[in-house]
């Protein structure tokens, strides 16, 4: 099990228990882990008012496979009360068919909501559009892989009674804007702070009564 980032180790005291699970984009790779998503909505959540802890498991490279093996774990362990879920990426740049990323992403979400934890599901950017991505084929190939395997992801989390949040419009501007990390491939601390923001604005508060 990577080590987790971000937060402390739970107890009866918090409230709130945010567990983030997913890839480069939610670790923040490019920045920072405290520069990610997870924790800078972690922080604007706290800053309501909001006693929450933060464990963000997510590890760069991962693939759906690897969130089921070597993620979904900490459920078990954290016991989450929020949980936050975005996976894909890399199942297109390893050939992963279409349904067999579909029955991991059922296979996710079905953990997360067996928890009774609230969960949220984010697409993955167009990162089609990145200088580094030409290693992995064509903009237009990648931008309907990603596009599909993010309508996937909508569709079953709709499904299973999952938040989706639709980030697609915010991610392709920042696209089309460059916002990337200087790795060439991630979005840039703008970019994920961009991400946060929207979350705060679009979710209602764990903590709201």
């Amino acid at each position: 099990m990577p080590p987790a980032t971000g937060g402390a180790s739970p107890d009866a005291s918090f409230a709130v228990r945010f567990l983030a699970l997913g890839d480069s984009f939610t670790i923040g790779t490019g920045s920072t882990p405290a520069e990610s998503f997870p924790a800078r909505l972690a922080s604007r959540w706290r800053a309501t008012g909001c006693t929450l802890v933060l464990e963000n498991v997510a590890v760069n490279g991962y693939t759906s496979d690897d969130v089921i093996k070597l993620e979904l774990p900490s459920i078990a362990s954290f016991h989450p009360t929020v949980v936050s879920v975005a996976v894909g990426a890399n199942d297109i740049v390893r050939g992963r068919s279409l349904d067999a990323y579909r029955e991991n992403v059922r296979r996710i979400l079905d953990a997360a909501k067996a928890s009774g934890a609230r969960v949220v599901v984010l697409p993955q950017p167009d990162w089609s559009r990145s200088p580094s991505a030409a290693t992995f084929g064509t903009q237009a190939a990648l931008a309907e892989s990603i596009a599909t395997f993010n309508a996937t992801l909508a569709a079953e989390a709709r499904a299973k009674g999952a938040e989706w949040v639709d980030l697609v419009p915010l991610m392709q501007q920042q696209a089309a804007k460059g916002q990337l990390a200087s790795d060439g491939l991630h979005p840039s601390s703008e970019a994920y702070d961009a991400w946060a923001a929207e979350l705060a604005r679009v979710l209602a508060s764990p903590c709201a009564r």
